[in-house]
C-alpha cells in the first residue's frame, strides 16, 4: 500500500487541522498523497477535469484536511465559471482566511507544478476514492471492537450499529462514480453516439469485416496451418507496411505489443519473412515483442492485459497463443475470469487478435469441410467473448488452404481459399474461389446457383450455400462491379433464374 511519497517532504508540517501524520499513523491510515496532488494539480490546470472526478470523490475523499479545503475552493470557483489557476485560487482562499492553513501561495503553485497530465486525473481519483473508503472501513471496524470491550456490552445493539455503517457505506459507494452498480454505466445517448458502434473496421469493410473495432479477432487452426502467417501480415499491415491482407484494407495502428509466448524462436523466424532493411525504425518504434511467459496467467490478474498495453503505449495487443495465457483451457471459470481480462483492455482502447488452436480429434478434417465452433479448444466460453472468429483449414504445411469465417461482426467473408507463399511469408486468395474474378470471366454472367456449384466445389449445392452466393453477388452489384438481370417466374416456358453480369466499370478496371 502506497501511503507517502517525496511529496510529503516538500508539504507544510501542519495546516491549522493538526500535525502531518506520524509515520504510525501512517502505517494504520490508508491514503496516498501523490494522488491527492496530482488531483489537485490537474484541477488547477483544466477546470473540467472537475466534472469529471467529481462524482467519483464523493464527499470528505482527501485524506489531508488542507488538501480538502483546497478541493472544496476548486469547486466554489467552478461553480461560479471563474479560473482555477494557483493564481485565481490564492485570492480565493486569502479571502476565506484558509491561505496560510493549506500551506500558503507557495503550497499552491508546488500542487500545480505536479505534472501527471490531465488524462489521468479520474484513476488518480478511484485511488483517492478507495484509501477513503477504507479508512471509513477502518474506523468502523475500530468502533466495534471498542464498544464490544466496553462492559455490558449488547451484541444487539453492536450488531444493529455495524449494520448501520454496511448501509451507510454501501449507500456511499452506489452514489459514487467508482459505485461497482455505477462505475461502467452510461446514459443511453452516450452509449450510442460514443461507444463506438460506427467505427470502421480493423481489417475488412463495413459490409465483410473481419477484425471490428472494439472486439477481439481469435484466429483458430491446427499447428502448421498458417495461422501466424496470417497474423503477421495482418500485423505488418496494422504497423503501415502494406495496405490490405487477402485484397481487404487494414487499419493502421499506433503500436502493436506481441506477446510471444508459444514457441518465440518460431515466431522470429516466421517474421523475418517479411522484414527488410527499410521496416528497421517502424519495427523498433511501433512493435514491441513480449518473449516468453507472461507474469502471471490472465485468469488470475484481470488487469493484466490492460496495465501491459499502458506499460508499451500499446493499441494493439496479439496473444500468442491462447493456451499460454490462462491456466487451463476447459475450466469455464478460467475462462470467464479471461473474458473479464480481455474486457477491461478493450474498454481501454486496445484492440485484441488471438491466436488459438483447434480440438486434436478434428485436425485431420478435410480441407473443404465447414467447421463449428465446438471444434475449438477448451471452454466454449472462450468464442463466445471474441468478437469475429475466423478458422483456417488444411494440413500442416500445405500451402493451400480454407479459410471459414464462424463468427462474423458483419457479413461473413469465405469461405476463401487461400494459399500460403511461405518463402515470402504471404498470402493470396485463389482466383478461381473469388466471385468477383468468376463473374467477370463469365461472358454468359451466372446464377446464384451457378456460383454457388462452383464455391463448394461442384455436386447440387445446398440452399444455404445459393443463398450466400446470391449475398456475394448482390454486394457486387452494391459496389457497382456488376448488374443484374430480373429472372421470370416459371410457367410452361419453365420460367428463367436471376443473372448477374460483370458491369461495364469492372471490366475496364480489369481490362
Amino acid at each position: 500500500m502506497t501511503q507517502s511519497t517525496g511529496h510529503m517532504q516538500e508539504m507544510p508540517s501542519h495546516f491549522g487541522y493538526g500535525p502531518a501524520p506520524s509515520p504510525d499513523e501512517s502505517a494504520q491510515a490508508p491514503f496516498n498523497l501523490e494522488a491527492e496532488c496530482a488531483v489537485l494539480g490537474a484541477c488547477m490546470h483544466d477546470s473540467d477535469v472537475i466534472d469529471t472526478i467529481r462524482p467519483i470523490l464523493g464527499d470528505d475523499a482527501f485524506y489531508r484536511p488542507a488538501h480538502e479545503t483546497v478541493w472544496r475552493a476548486l469547486l466554489a470557483l467552478h461553480r461560479e465559471d471563474r479560473p482555477t489557476d494557483p493564481i485565481v485560487l490564492t485570492e480565493l482562499l486569502q479571502q476565506q482566511g484558509d491561505l496560510q492553513r493549506v500551506g500558503g501561495a507557495s503550497y499552491l503553485h508546488q500542487l500545480a507544478s505536479v505534472l501527471y497530465g490531465t488524462g489521468n486525473a479520474e484513476h488518480h481519483a478511484e485511488i483517492i476514492r478507495q484509501k477513503a473508503d477504507l479508512r471509513r472501513l477502518r474506523a468502523s471496524a475500530v468502533r466495534t471492537v471498542q464498544r464490544a470491550q466496553e462492559p455490558g456490552a449488547d451484541p444487539e445493539a453492536i450488531r444493529s450499529e455495524i449494520e448501520a455503517d454496511v448501509r451507510a457505506e454501501r449507500e456511499r459507494a452506489l452514489a459514487s462514480g467508482q459505485g461497482r452498480l455505477n462505475r461502467f454505466a452510461r446514459d443511453g445517448w452516450t452509449f450510442v453516439q460514443e461507444t463506438g458502434a460506427d467505427t470502421e473496421p480493423l481489417w475488412g469493410t463495413r459490409d465483410k469485416t473481419v477484425w471490428s473495432s472494439g472486439e477481439s479477432l481469435m484466429i483458430v487452426g491446427a499447428p502448421g496451418v498458417g495461422k501466424t502467417t496470417l497474423a503477421h501480415q495482418v500485423i505488418f499491415a496494422r504497423l503501415g507496411l502494406q495496405e490490405t491482407v487477402l485484397e481487404m484494407p487494414v487499419a493502421p495502428s499506433r503500436r502493436v505489443l506481441y506477446l510471444a509466448m508459444d514457441r518465440p524462436k518460431q515466431i522470429a523466424k516466421a517474421m523475418k519473412r517479411r522484414v527488410f532493411d527499410t521496416d528497421e525504425k517502424i519495427l523498433r518504434d511501433r512493435l514491441v515483442v513480449w518473449e516468453g511467459p507472461l507474469p502471471a496467467t490472465l485468469d488470475k490478474e484481470p488487469d493484466l492485459l490492460a496495465d501491459l498495453a499502458a506499460a508499451h503505449q500499446a493499441d494493439t495487443i496479439v496473444i500468442d497463443s491462447l493456451k499460454d495465457a490462462v491456466s487451463t483451457m476447459v475450466d469455464d471459470g478460467l475462462a470467464v475470469a479471461f473474458h473479464n481480462a480481455r474486457n477491461r483492455a478493450l474498454r481501454g482502447g486496445v484492440e485484441i487478435m488471438e491466436l488459438h488452436h483447434q480440438r486434436k480429434a478434428t485436425a485431420d478434417a478435410p480441407r473443404g469441410q465447414r467447421p463449428t465452433l465446438d471444434q475449438v479448444y477448451g471452454s466454449t466460453w472462450y468464442v463466445s467473448g471474441a468478437g469475429s472468429v475466423l478458422f483456417v483449414t488444411g494440413k500442416a504445411g500445405d500451402p493451400a488452404v480454407t479459410l471459414h469465417h464462424l463468427k462474423t461482426p458483419t457479413g461473413e467473408i469465405g469461405p476463401l481459399d487461400v494459399t500460403h507463399d511461405h518463402a515470402r511469408g504471404t498470402t493470396t486468395v485463389d482466383p478461381t474461389k473469388d466471385p468477383a474474378v468468376l463473374l467477370r470471366t463469365a461472358p454468359n454472367g451466372l446464377s446464384a446457383r451457378e456460383l454457388a456449384t462452383v464455391l463448394t466445389g461442384g455436386g447440387d449445392p445446398e440452399r444455404a450455400d445459393v443463398e450466400k452466393a446470391r449475398r456475394h453477388l448482390s454486394r457486387l452489384v452494391d459496389s457497382g462491379l456488376a448488374n443484374r438481370a430480373d429472372g421470370i417466374a416459371g410457367g410452361a416456358g419453365g420460367g428463367q433464374q436471376t443473372r448477374y453480369y460483370a458491369s461495364a466499370r469492372h471490366l475496364t478496371a480489369v481490362g
